[in-house]
C-alpha cells in the first residue's frame, strides 16, 4: 500500500519515527498551542486509541506539520457515521507558517485517505469558534460549516465536515 500523496515538494504520509527528530523540534505560538496538542505529545499519548492514524505533512523531505485522524467515542460527540474519522491536533511548525503548507495538506487529504483508507467516507472536526484563522482555513479546503456546535473543552466548537 502507498502510503503517500505528494504535490510538489509537499506530501503526506503516515508517521513513522524517523520524523521524530523534525517533531521533537516542533514549536507553535502560544495563541495557537491553546487549540492543539505538539505533535509528539499526540503521538505519544496513553490514552489514544491504537486506532488513531498520526499524519505528517512534509515539506522536502522534512516535518512541518501533523495531524490524527481518530476514530471512536471521541469521534461520535461529532456525528455517528462509522465509517467517519475526527481529525484533531492539526499544527504546522512555527517557522514553516505562512507558506501555505497547511491549505496544501489539507488539500491532498481527500486522495490520501481513498488511496490508503478506502472505508473512510468522511472527516470531521471541532473548531474552537474563538480560532476564526483555523475556520478560514478549513472553509477554503473542502470542509463545510453545516452550523453545528460542540460545546468542547475550551469553549464552543463549530463541527466541519469533508466528504470524502
Amino acid at each position: 500500500m502507498n502510503s503517500t500523496t505528494t504535490n510538489s515538494t509537499v506530501q503526506l504520509i503516515k508517521y513513522n519515527s524517523n520524523y521524530d527528530r523534525d517533531l521533537s523540534n516542533f514549536h507553535l505560538p502560544d495563541d495557537q498551542l491553546m487549540f492543539t496538542a505538539l505533535p509528539l505529545q499526540k503521538i505519544n499519548d496513553p490514552k489514544l486509541s491504537d486506532q488513531t492514524i498520526h499524519i505528517l505533512i512534509l515539506k522536502d523531505e522534512k516535518a512541518v506539520g501533523y495531524f490524527a485522524l481518530e476514530q471512536g467515542s471521541k469521534l461520535h460527540k461529532y456525528c455517528s457515521n462509522e465509517n467517519a474519522r475526527l481529525l484533531t491536533a492539526f499544527s504546522i511548525n512555527k517557522e514553516s507558517q505562512g507558506q501555505g503548507l497547511a491549505k496544501s495538506g489539507l488539500k491532498m487529504l481527500p486522495s490520501f485517505i481513498n488511496k490508503n483508507f478506502p472505508n473512510i467516507n468522511e472527516v470531521v472536526l471541532g473548531v474552537n469558534q474563538k480560532n476564526q484563522a483555523a475556520i478560514s482555513l478549513y472553509l477554503k479546503t473542502g470542509f463545510v460549516d453545516n452550523n453545528e456546535i460542540y460545546n468542547g473543552p475550551k469553549g464552543p466548537q463549530h463541527i466541519l465536515h469533508l466528504s470524502i
